[in-house]
């Protein structure tokens, strides 16, 4: 009997890791500290738990990067975008998904999987066997210091912030309104996605007073990392400038106050449904690493937040990364042990898509190596294979950071220049895409998919 691939670790890359070489026909066991090791993120035993927003970001396959991944991830048949689709919310032109449902489905899913055993326990030494290690930016210290000392580096750190999640019911609607920025959506759902909260001048000056002189969560002595600017906390964005919340999470471009539609905002705090029943709010942007009690008091000055009750708080967690330009060869194979792969964002990418993407290649690689058949990876001119090539060394491994999936990262495409062709340059990265991706899957078949 073929021995089990053993993929460590069930959140979104694992998961997807596992989806992928079960439907070559390789039998997987996955293996996740969760519940029996909880970390202070997550809240759950499920496998795929999402616990820093409900977003997935923009579902536009055909001008955007992340939109993009979508579309590539749905071709491949990938289990998390499967059940993304299946338990997702209104929000615009964005994916956002009820999380509880769909971590759930997600669990359900590979548990009922006939080639996937699903185990319970924390792994503190890296195996020595065939294995995929998608431990995510919670890896714990016993699998951390067991990676440094297997590849002689140490790894690498940044901050996150997970954002506060409000009780709808506790939202003045008589100060709040619903409607996505620019009306953008093709329902009225989509329209009406998402809660706006305004702000004139002086609440917005007297909001980040209270943001500048809030009360923090401390580092430890030697947490030195830097925070991925892509989640800053939202008093660190008010510390660069006082007027950056007003061009970020704040900005009150797209919207008009039904309560005063002569009135032009200042500034506009957005709240996005977190479940399917509408009874959650999260709101958008605003990671934060204030202390709970600072938390409370500062975005209760929110119009439309001043009685809100939090069904969970802000926090902070350090994120971990290897350098893999330096420590992975082009198949996420770690050089030192290629027995190993890793996945997700353990690799130094960012996102939740971006993750399942990772543990995607990680998945029909792993599986078609054990098959006899290695894989190759997709070519640099479709998401993915911009996303592995960024990873395994198209950056500078001397100044690595995590890294969400971008234009930037593909070769550039033969288009005019400028602000008024960037919408047919971006249709052009995706239809070039879209052809090398679709050749790609027909190369790259699973023989029992």
């Amino acid at each position: 009997m073929t021995e089990p691939l053993l993929i460590v670790g069930g959140g979104l890359a694992g998961a997807e890791a596992a989806w992928q070489a079960a439907r070559a026909g390789q039998p997987v066991v996955i293996r996740e500290m969760r519940p029996d090791r909880a970390t202070f993120a997550h809240k759950t035993g499920d496998l795929a738990e999402m616990v820093c927003s409900n977003s997935f970001r923009s579902d536009d396959d055909a001008e955007n990067a992340v939109g993009l991944l979508h579309w590539e991830l749905r071709q491949a048949g990938s289990l998390i975008m499967a059940m993304a689709d299946a338990h997702k919310l209104p929000a615009g032109g964005a994916l956002a998904v009820d999380r509880a449902a769909f971590a759930r489905a997600v669990t359900e899913r590979l548990r009922a999987h006939p080639l996937v055993a699903v185990e319970t326990g924390e792994a503190t030494a890296l195996p020595d066997r065939p294995a995929i290690v998608a431990t995510g930016p919670l890896t714990s210290d016993a699998l951390g210091a067991a990676i440094r000392a297997a590849t002689g580096a140490d790894a690498l750190a940044f901050f996150d912030a997970i954002a506060p999640i409000v009780h709808f019911d506790s939202i003045d609607l008589s100060q709040a309104w619903f409607q996505s920025r620019y009306d953008k959506g093709a329902t009225e759902a989509e329209r009406r996605a998402y809660l706006n909260c305004p702000m004139d001048r002086d609440r917005y000056e007297a909001f980040i007073d209270a943001l500048l002189g809030a009360e923090v969560t401390r580092f430890h002595p030697g947490e030195d990392a830097p925070y991925f600017d892509g989640c800053l906390p939202i008093e660190v964005m008010a510390a660069r400038g006082r007027e950056t919340l007003r061009h970020g999470p704040m900005k009150p471009v797209g919207l008009t106050n039904p309560h005063a539609p002569t009135v032009k905002p200042h500034a506009v705090v957005q709240l996005r449904r977190d479940n399917a029943l509408g009874t959650l709010y999260n709101i958008v942007g605003f990671q934060t690493k204030m202390k709970y009690g600072a938390q409370v008091s500062v975005l209760r000055m929110i119009p439309g937040l001043e009685q809100a009750r939090f069904a969970r708080l802000g926090g902070i967690h350090r994120n971990t990364f290897l350098n893999s330009p330096r420590l992975l060869d082009s198949q996420l194979r770690l050089r030192a042990r290629p027995h190993l792969r890793f996945a997700g964002q353990i690799t130094g990418v960012e996102g939740y898509v971006e993750s399942a993407a990772m543990g995607l290649l990680a998945g029909r690689m792993a599986a078609a190596d054990l098959a006899g058949a290695p894989c190759p990876a997709p070519p640099p001119e479709t998401a993915h294979g911009a996303l592995i090539h960024h990873v395994t060394g198209g950056a500078e491994a001397a100044t690595f950071q995590p890294m969400n999936v971008n234009f930037g990262l593909f070769p550039p495409v033969e288009a005019k220049r400028g602000r008024r062709h960037r919408r047919d340059r971006y249709r052009a990265y995706t239809d070039r895409a879209k052809a090398a991706w679709a050749a790609w899957l027909r190369g790259a078949a699973l023989d029992a998919a």
